[in-house]
């Protein structure tokens, strides 16, 4: 089954078909395998006579490597080799494009960047040896290390509707506010690995990578070798959230090494090396103008915004994203600005632009109730559109009123006090706040094969990854529903380049798109069991490997004959993503305490009701949606990068001292999941819900410390040496 996806599949075949393991909360295959320690990530592979290598990261901010001291290190107990190859790479690469990213490790520009590589017999003799590298540099250079002292260029084309300037002057009500956020780290649990092993000219490479069809076309092109020649095995991902959707550092400089050397080469980056070489989320700077009349509705809307990447690089934090479709307002200014410093390379990382540009947003927007003296739910549901502004395109659906209304009750929003400083408990201040979410809906070219086994059992193979999503569940349950098959019966492999080229695991659109073409793969399976059956595909029932309709039924390994039916799908976006605003809604509800005396911010409780399409796995969906919104607390309390504004070091580069949430620090979540079809969306009628519950959740969290002690906190994170300064006088306040 071929084609693009032009016109939305209304038939709702998954609601009509029989097995009844789609959507339910399903087990993952794997997850004895990841629980047990079983399950072999990148760095675990044991190829024979595999050497290590350790890369050398730069002690200077911008400038050359003028020589490396080599003869002192290779005369070192196990010292195979040092390489500095103009092919090894200065920064990763962004993901999307396939293409090999910045090269040359002589040339450095920013602090920490990998300059050499060198190798050993042993990972412990690879890094006393690296440590006692000495390099001569020449300094040089004159890219800012700080944004504010750097010029900014545009990074989007602005959108301008109106006259903004007017309707702020002549609006009812309206707040002109900047808010700061800062940088964030990845900090996925598995570190970068790459171990390289040459056949020849044939280069296979087990990696930790989102994007495996794009990452071919990345190795391939910066080693200057075909892509035919290059496989990328990659099963199990410990994490990614954007910082694995391209080739890093380690995947070039073990293929160097192993090609030079003769023999398999690792290359795992320490926590450090992750923090201080691998994507970054730029901080940005934004400023949120919004103009209603005395109703509260909008009448003009500016979202700008001001953040930074490496010289060179496309890149730029799409902080707007949902601004150009979540609220009216005719006049309009949206604008994102780029300014070009030396820090390690900002790219993705877990719902670009949203995650920064809704909690924004979503802050300006409790402002905006507050000054109309509305309910902040009313005012959200006031400025639905009922088309995307500017554009005039319909939405394929939207459950923003059912998340928003469904969440306040089952939040027991209604006990909220519309006034700070109006609940007290002891030496804490309690408040309550609300959040819209909203994050972009994509469909991506996506390929999958599907063997049904002559016994009657399931095979579905794609190069998909799985970076803890849960894909081998949810592909599995889209085949065995399609096929009537029971999910014990099947068998799902994925994560190697040989296979079809799915989605990749990236922007939410994993599951819809790869998804999609199982379920093409599917279709045309069923076709050719109706017609053997004798009977219109229509009229097919398929459950527990019977095939039945119109009165006949077989069971399907009568049908098969004894030989396996095998089709690979495909799926490209269409019409239908160029016809429809697509993308997944939500609302935040949160409780938190602060501290009048020291400015702590405790988590209470924290609610999210989210609507994404058809729910593939119950259990996976709301695993994501807790993801989001632990992610969602880091952002509003504690997630933060530190740079030296003298060289643009990283000082905080490791979970010693970026703090992520912990346990102590994230209270009782809940996760109401919205049971939607969006025929828009994808065949499947499901949309993305991996990055949907970060998206704006920071916000709530904001909301809700100025519910609480009544004050605004404009620069995230919001930690007490920030907040104690503006909290209100606890012994006068209690005596109010």
């Amino acid at each position: 089954m071929f084609g693009t996806y032009d016109v939305p599949d209304q038939r709702n075949l998954l609601d009509q078909t029989r097995q009844g393991i789609i959507g339910k909360p399903l087990d993952r295959p794997e997850a004895a395998l990841k629980v047990t320690g079983t399950a072999t990530y990148a760095a675990e592979y044991r190829p024979e006579n595999c050497a290590e290598g350790v890369l050398v990261t730069a002690t200077i901010a911008q400038g050359r490597v003028l020589h490396l001291h080599r003869d002192e290190v290779l005369s070192m107990p196990g010292v195979l080799g040092i390489f500095a190859d103009k092919r090894m790479l200065r920064r990763p690469a962004q993901g999307t494009a396939g293409q090999a990213p910045v090269q040359d490790v002589r040339e450095v520009e920013y602090y920490g960047q990998p300059v050499a590589l060198v190798v050993a017999e042993s990972f412990e003799q690879a890094s006393h040896a690296a440590k006692a590298l000495r390099i001569d540099y020449a300094p040089e250079g004159d890219v800012p290390f700080d944004a504010g002292k750097a010029e900014y260029e545009s990074g989007q084309k602005p959108v301008i509707l109106g006259d903004l300037d007017e309707a702020m002057a002549s609006a009812a009500h309206s707040v002109d506010l900047t808010y700061t956020t800062e940088g964030h780290a990845s900090a996925a649990m598995e570190p970068h690995a790459s171990i390289a092993a040459w056949q020849g000219d044939v280069l296979t490479l087990w990696g930790s990578f989102q994007m495996i069809s794009h990452n071919v076309k990345e190795l391939a092109d910066s080693l200057r070798i075909s892509p035919r020649n290059v496989r990328i095995i990659s099963p199990y991902v410990g994490g990614g959230f954007g910082s694995k959707l391209g080739i890093s550092h380690d995947a070039i400089a073990a293929a160097i090494a192993a090609r030079e050397l003769g023999r398999p080469v690792r290359v795992v980056l320490t926590r450090q090396q992750v923090f201080d070489t691998i994507m970054r989320r730029s901080e940005t700077r934004q400023r949120l103008r919004l103009a209603a009349d005395a109703s509260g509705r909008l009448t003009g809307l500016g979202h700008e915004a001001w953040v930074s990447n490496l010289p060179g690089e496309k890149f730029a934090e799409p902080v707007t994203q949902a601004t150009e479709f979540l609220y009216g307002g005719e006049n309009r200014k949206l604008a994102v600005n780029v300014a070009r410093i030396s820090r390690l390379t900002s790219g993705s990382v877990r719902a670009p632009g949203e995650a920064v540009g809704m909690q924004v947003l979503e802050a300006a927007m409790d402002e905006l109730a507050e000054k109309a003296g509305l309910d902040p739910i009313e005012l959200r549901k006031r400025n639905l559109p009922a088309s995307q502004p500017g554009k005039d395109r319909p939405y394929s659906s939207r459950m923003l009123v059912e998340a928003l209304d469904q969440g306040a009750r089952a939040f027991g929003w209604d006990a909220r006090k519309p006034r700070p400083c109006m609940r007290r408990e002891g030496e804490w201040w309690l408040g309550m706040g609300v959040a819209s979410a909203a994050r972009v809906n994509m469909l991506r070219p996506a390929s999958a094969r599907v063997r049904l086994e002559a016994d009657g059992s399931l095979l579905v193979q794609s190069d998909q990854t799985d970076i803890g999503t849960g894909s081998y569940a949810i592909l599995g349950q889209i085949a065995g529903e399609m096929l009537g098959v029971p999910i014990t019966r099947v068998r799902v492999e994925l994560g190697d380049s040989s296979l079809p080229s799915g989605a990749g695991s990236g922007g939410s659109f994993g599951a819809s798109s790869t998804g999609s073409a199982v379920f093409r793969a599917c279709e045309a399976i069923r076709d050719r069991l109706a017609h053997r059956l004798g009977i219109p595909v229509e009229a097919l029932e398929l459950r527990d490997g019977i095939a039945s309709g119109q009165g006949r039924s077989r069971p399907v390994t009568e049908l098969l004959q004894g030989e396996a039916l095998e089709q690979v799908g495909r799926i490209k976006p269409g019409k239908t993503q160029m016809d429809y605003a697509q993308a997944s809604y939500g609302a935040f509800f949160c409780e938190v305490a602060v501290n009048a005396f020291t400015g702590e911010t405790r988590m209470r409780r924290m609610l999210g009701a989210f609507g994404f399409g058809r729910v593939l796995n119950a259990k996976t969906a709301r695993s994501q949606c807790l993801g989001g919104m632990v992610w969602g607390i880091g952002a509003a309390l504690t997630e933060e990068q530190s740079f030296d504004l003298r060289d643009g070091r990283l000082l905080n580069h490791d979970l010693a001292q970026y703090h992520v949430p912990c346990h102590a620090d994230v209270p009782a979540l809940e996760v109401i999941l919205l049971e939607e079809r969006d025929a828009p969306a994808s065949p499947l009628q499901a949309k993305g819900v991996g990055e949907l519950a970060i998206c704006g959740a920071a916000g709530a969290v904001a909301n809700a410390i100025y519910n609480a002690c009544g004050v605004r906190m404009r620069s995230f994170p919001m930690t007490p040496d920030r907040l104690i300064a503006q909290l209100p006088d606890p012994i006068a306040r209690a005596a109010d």
